[in-house]
């Protein structure tokens, strides 16, 4: 059967209550905004549960930018005053703090908000310099090309406008709507929720039957946005949302494209299956109250082994 959906369409999901980000610095090749990109400089803080964190990991992995970015992870379990470190993540290599709102207090004191991951941490200024995902990946992206090893254009200046049009899309009917479903307490919303996502997959997946990626032959920054939801949709939704015949194996284009990005060192090297499942069911308790962490898909084999391409 074939569904006709009207391309482009936006779809009526409010953005998920989430904190507006606070810090808005920027980072520029040129140094005009500040902050001047510089080899070993900036350090960002990620969780391997966190979605919006794994964003920049995936960029710094594709761009070549690992000797010149730091990185590294808060422990995915978190405490009454948020993300720690020194459990399995280990400690802070940077600064040494127990907690990541430490390092929010060194650059606000008295920090009003939430301690959210990404954070950009400068080591010149010794202060963060960023908490928004979006513009820290695409600085990533964009201006540190003088030292990048793989000369890749995640962001190119002749498809920007479509690429901010798409990734706006994405971030309210996808990356949200996730989010969103896990957080509706509602039932009627829940399946409000749930409804506009699979419709805009199911508009991604016609987009996907005759191109490799989003764009085209190459990948670029929205192939990154969709494919974080993507893999929480399979390995941690199926059980939590109760959604197991619609997880995006059900789509063949869209299974195809997210085993193919699953291939490539930057997407694998920045997965953590486990970690992820751990942090929805710690996180989603509107849904998952007994916090039972989703099995592996194929019980008796090699965990998670579906994501292998053959």
């Amino acid at each position: 059967m074939t569904i006709d959906v009207p391309q482009n369409r936006t779809l009526a999901v409010e953005a998920p209550a989430r904190e507006v980000e606070q810090l808005r610095g920027r980072i520029t090749a040129d140094g005009s905004s500040g902050y001047r990109a510089e080899p070993g400089r900036y350090h960002v803080y990620v969780a391997w549960g966190c979605s919006w964190s794994n964003r920049a990991v995936v960029v710094r992995g594709l761009k070549g930018l690992e000797d010149v970015v730091s990185v590294s992870y808060v422990d995915d379990s978190a405490d009454e005053r948020g993300w720690t470190f020194g459990g399995v993540s280990g400690p802070d290599p940077v600064n040494g703090f127990s907690r990541l709102r430490d390092a929010y207090e060194a650059t606000v004191p008295g920090w009003p908000g939430r301690a959210s991951v990404p954070a950009l941490w400068d080591r010149v200024t010794g202060r963060l310099i960023s908490n928004e995902s979006g513009a820290i990946s695409l600085d990533l992206s964009t201006q540190f090309d003088t030292w990048a090893s793989t000369p890749v254009d995640l962001y190119p200046e002749r498809l920007r406008p479509e690429m901010d049009a798409l990734n706006a899309s994405l971030h309210v009917d996808v990356n949200g709507a996730v989010h969103h479903a896990g957080h509706a307490a509602d039932p009627a919303e829940h399946a409000r929720v749930i409804d506009v996502l699979f419709e805009r997959l199911v508009e991604l997946e016609h987009r996907l039957e005759s191109e490799r990626f989003l764009f085209g032959a190459d990948l670029v920054e929205p192939d990154i946005r969709l494919w974080l939801s993507l893999v929480r949709l399979d390995i941690a939704y199926p059980r939590l949302l109760i959604e197991s015949l619609r997880r995006p194996s059900g789509f063949p284009a869209l299974w195809r494209y997210a085993r193919d990005l699953y291939a490539l060192p930057a997407f694998r090297q920045a997965t953590n299956f486990a970690q992820i499942r751990q942090n929805f069911a710690d996180n989603f308790e509107h849904l998952h109250p007994e916090r039972v962490v989703p099995p592996p898909a194929k019980a008796g084999g090699a965990a998670d082994s579906h994501w292998d391409v053959d």
